[in-house]
C-alpha cells in the first residue's frame, strides 16, 4: 500500500469529505465530518459513519465499494450543499462544481485532491445503549444511530 500522510482530525472534522457509493449510472454522495483512518485485521482501512435515514446509506448497503474523497478548501461550499440536500430529491451534484468520475467499481470526483477507494469489509449499527447517555441524547434523541462502515483501502488516488 502507498504511504499516506494527512491530518485526519482536520481533514474529516473541519474540512469534511464526501463518501460515495454506487456506479456512474446510479450513485449517491454525501458530506461526512466523522471518520477515521487506521489499520484493522492487518489491512489499511477507512471508517465512516452514516445515519440510516440518509439516502447514501442505501447505496452503502447495496454496494461492495465506496470512495472517500477530500478536496481543496475552495470546494467547501460544494461540500456544504452536498451535505444539506438529499439525492432522493434530484441530482444534487449538478448544483455543484464537481465532476463525477469512475474510480474502480465506484465513483469519485475529478476535483478531489485525495480519493480513497475502499472495499467494504465490515458494517455495524451503532447501539444507543452502549453510548454515554449525553451522547445518545445529543445526537440520537429523535433518529436512529449511525451505521459504521469499515472499508479496506484498496487504492489511493492523488
Amino acid at each position: 500500500m502507498q504511504e499516506l500522510e494527512m491530518s485526519v482530525f482536520r481533514n474529516f472534522g473541519k474540512d469534511w469529505a464526501l463518501v460515495t457509493a454506487g456506479n456512474m449510472e446510479n450513485y449517491n454522495t454525501m458530506t461526512i465530518g466523522w471518520g477515521g483512518l487506521g489499520t484493522l485485521w492487518g489491512r489499511d482501512v477507512a471508517t465512516i459513519y452514516v445515519k440510516p435515514i440518509r439516502y447514501t446509506h442505501e447505496f452503502l448497503e447495496k454496494n461492495e465499494y465506496f470512495t472517500v474523497t477530500f478536496f481543496p478548501g475552495e470546494y467547501k461550499k460544494d461540500l456544504s450543499l452536498l451535505g444539506s440536500r438529499s439525492g432522493r430529491d434530484g441530482d444534487k451534484v449538478a448544483a455543484t462544481r464537481l465532476t463525477p468520475v469512475a474510480v474502480g467499481e465506484s465513483v469519485g470526483f475529478q476535483e478531489a485532491c485525495l480519493t480513497l477507494l475502499c472495499r467494504k469489509i465490515y458494517r455495524q449499527d451503532m447501539i444507543r445503549e452502549a453510548m454515554p447517555p449525553e451522547v445518545a441524547e445529543r445526537w440520537y434523541s429523535d433518529e436512529e444511530p449511525h451505521t459504521m462502515y469499515v472499508g479496506e483501502v484498496v487504492e489511493i488516488l492523488r
